[in-house]
């Protein structure tokens, strides 16, 4: 379920990638600029969305380990869209950070979680969704030799344009 890494940060992308040096026509950047701010980042999307998905299937929801820490991440979908207090943030290859707004706790999550499994039958799409997310939280409570914290990220956002009188 989890990858096994050394200490460090997080991979970019999920998985493991090396840095390449490419030259492009300055209107390309640009372009790749409007798509991400991370031109890596814009191409990794545009592939992505262009080609069949990589051979590896990637499950609904997975620790990503980086020294003693891990993250959960999630493959975006309408029953985490759904939930009160979370914002999926995308990291690439179809993935995404759950952020929660500073007013929901680590336990609203799980709870939440918890209540849509229940409104869902067996073999439903958003049961097999959310069930690797409830059973990634309920271990994370569970267990002595490690704890759930919430942090901190950084999310901007764009302010709406105001039309001209």
């Amino acid at each position: 379920m989890a990858s096994q890494r050394k200490a460090g940060r997080p991979r970019k992308y999920g998985r493991p990638a090396r840095a390449v040096t490419v030259t492009l026509p300055e209107d390309i950047l640009a372009r790749l600029s409007a798509i991400h701010a991370d031109v890596g980042s814009a191409i990794v999307h545009l592939v992505e969305r262009k080609t069949s998905p990589r051979e590896a299937p990637i499950g609904p929801a997975e620790l990503t380990r980086y020294g003693r820490n891990a993250v959960i991440l999630v493959t975006p979908g309408k029953a985490l869209r759904r939930l009160e207090g979370v914002q999926l943030v995308p990291v690439g290859d179809g993935r995404a950070l759950i952020s929660l707004t500073p007013s929901t706790p680590i336990s609203a999550l799980e709870l939440q979680v918890r209540d849509a499994l229940e409104r869902t039958r067996p073999g439903d799409r958003e049961r097999e969704a959310l069930e690797p997310l409830a059973d990634i939280l309920r271990r994370g409570r569970g267990a002595h030799d490690i704890t759930s914290e919430a942090r901190t990220i950084i999310v901007l956002a764009s302010k709406p344009k105001r039309r001209a009188n």
